[in-house]
């Protein structure tokens, strides 16, 4: 008699976690500035809390240049210098 096998995968190393929280639709009528401001601040803060997973504590250690390399490393878009100031502020804010 044959006996079957069953497999069973629990962790999935090759594919990132993807996000469980549902996104909800910016709110409309809003100047143009609010939105850019308000997505430069959602970038900010997911580069901050990378930046803090790596073990980067301190302003000072958070370059742009490392701030961009850690945004290509996770996929996100290049940020500009404003958002590079605005990681820098979150990690000093958060200590």
């Amino acid at each position: 008699m044959a006996v079957a096998t069953i497999t069973t995968k629990l962790f999935d190393i090759t594919s990132p976690a993807a996000p469980t929280v549902r996104r909800k639709p910016l709110p409309a009528g809003q100047p143009r500035e609010w939105y850019e401001t308000h997505n430069r601040r959602l970038k900010a803060m997911r580069l901050a809390i990378v930046l803090l997973d790596s073990g980067v504590y301190h302003p000072a250690g958070a370059n742009n240049r490392k701030i961009r390399a850690t945004a290509a490393r996770v996929g996100i878009h290049p940020p500009s210098d404003t958002t590079c100031r605005m990681v820098r502020a979150l990690i000093r804010y958060g200590r």
